[in-house]
């Protein structure tokens, strides 16, 4: 959801040695409490973001908004703020963002008014033409409030020449090139939108005879105590309004590219995705991981939280004990004293713990998701081996990460991920371990109920892995301007 113009922070890096979602977001329609459900929706999907929410309702004569930095219940906890957020249909927003900067002109809902009336919209995932566009737009004399590319859909619906506002928002959609889940609120429609490749999840929930949701995750159904009624199309335009739903698909129908770092990261465990539990689609890629490079061990020990489903697997399949050996704290944000680099170097046990009582002469194998920079697989198995570990072999359930993400998911610029700069051996070497592998390709698709990875035409996203990205990628190709031509050509 942020533009090329916010992919580095501050100081040139990336903050974080894990990648992130960008946003989760939430819509509900014809419940009297539309606001306080939205927020519980939002603190369902807090894993999807953390720097910033937002909740737009309509009581069906006005729109009311809050917007704040900081997690869900940092913002809505307070009664003064419910009490302002009336009306029977909502939608909110989780945002992470790829940057230091974190100013309120960047949180979501975006919100603006039109000729037809207010419009808030909430966008999860990255437009890839977004520089181009805004650029354009900038020429045509579009002002822009904020530097994310979600203000790009105002300004296109702004500048549309149809008539209705579903007309103008699938006219801004074919405009923009990207992987995203969409929704918006008008004065007489929630309506929700996936990318053509369906990259960013959206699902569909019915609460009663006449309410309905829409949200990233079937989680944030859970806690509002919605019913699952499917997921939203790739390329599917929803419009839920009070005479019922109904459903637009303006692009061709094309092979369905769900991001399938969605089942080994960013979705909650006790969500479904695309019809796979996500929990048991960990414990599988565990299995998976065990089948094809266990090492003689004693304990199977997770890198906590979203190493623990894998790591079960593993056991499961391996026959080696699973045991806690990281404690995982969980009232820990941000590292809140840096003064010097040795307490700065403290970080990591702020988060974890070693439980020597487990390690102590061990031979452990500990299983996380991913290795991006590499410091933090580091600092851990340095914390594993001070606890007593006799031999530590690291497991990975997800393929090398040797690419960047452009759809939505915060990953450092190529150079910076291990995995491109490193063999297997050269970053066991570097993390300190005796040991290391990840699950193949192939494995992990078996594992998510696939024969084998189709490399003519792949199930899933999976560029992270293999550099072969489903969607162009106009901003990054400079030499690439039909976008640019188009948007200025007068229409």
């Amino acid at each position: 959801m942020d533009s090329a113009l916010e992919q580095v922070s501050a100081d040139g890096s990336w903050n974080l040695d894990r990648p992130h979602d960008e946003c989760g977001v939430f819509g509900i329609w014809n419940h009297a409490d539309a606001g306080a459900l939205t927020a519980l929706g939002l603190h369902a999907l807090q894993h999807r973001g953390q720097t910033s929410t937002g909740i737009v309702t309509h009581d069906g004569k006005r729109f009311h908004s809050h917007r704040g930095i900081g997690l869900v219940g940092e913002n809505f906890e307070n009664k003064r703020v419910m009490d302002g957020l009336q009306g029977h249909r909502s939608i909110g927003h989780n945002r992470y963002a790829t940057t230091g900067d974190v100013v309120l002109r960047n949180v979501q809902p975006l919100y603006a008014d039109f000729a037809f009336g207010g419009l808030a919209v909430a966008h999860n995932g990255n437009l890839t033409n977004a520089t181009l566009l805004r650029r354009a737009l900038v020429g045509r004399g579009c002002l822009f409030q904020s530097t994310t590319d979600s203000e790009v859909f105002i300004h296109l619906i702004a500048m549309s020449r149809f008539a209705t506002v579903v007309d103008r928002l699938t006219d801004a959609l074919r405009q923009v090139v990207g992987a995203y889940s969409l929704v918006a609120l008008t004065e007489d429609a929630l309506i929700g939108a996936r990318d053509p490749l369906g990259v960013r999840p959206l699902i569909l929930g019915r609460m009663g005879t006449d309410g309905w949701v829409l949200a990233s995750e079937t989680c944030a159904l859970d806690i509002v105590g919605a019913e699952f009624v499917r997921d939203v199309e790739p390329g599917e335009v929803v419009i839920i309004t009070d005479t019922g739903i109904q459903s637009l698909k303006p692009f061709g129908k094309q092979p369905s590219r769900f991001c399938v770092f969605e089942y080994i990261y960013f979705a909650r465990p006790d969500s479904i995705v695309e019809g796979l539990p996500v929990y048991e689609a960990r414990k599988r890629i565990g299995a998976m991981l065990a089948r094809e490079s266990h090492v003689p061990a004693d304990v199977v020990v997770p890198v906590p939280d979203s190493g623990v489903p894998s790591a079960m697997g593993y056991a499961t399949e391996s026959g080696v004990p699973f045991e806690l050996g990281i404690i995982r704290n969980h009232y820990v944000g941000r590292t809140f004293i840096e003064p010097t680099d040795n307490i700065r170097h403290l970080g990591v046990k702020l988060k974890h713990s070693a439980n020597a009582a487990v390690l102590q002469g061990k031979r452990v194998v500990l299983v996380d998701d991913s290795i991006v920079r590499g410091t933090t697989s580091r600092k851990i198995v340095e914390m594993v081996r001070q606890a007593g570990a006799r031999e530590v072999h690291m497991r990975i359930s997800s393929p090398p990460t040797t690419h960047s993400c452009f759809y939505g998911i915060d990953t450092p610029e190529r150079s910076k991920l291990l995995a491109y700069r490193l063999s297997v051996e050269e970053m066991a070497a570097r993390i300190g371990v005796d040991s290391l592998a990840f699950i193949s390709k192939d494995g992990l698709y078996q594992a998510l109920g696939q024969e084998k990875r189709d490399a003519r035409q792949p199930q899933y996203c999976d560029a992270c892995f293999t550099g072969e990205y489903p969607i162009s990628l106009p901003d990054i190709n400079d030499d690439d301007t039909r976008q640019l031509t188009l948007l200025t050509e007068a229409r």
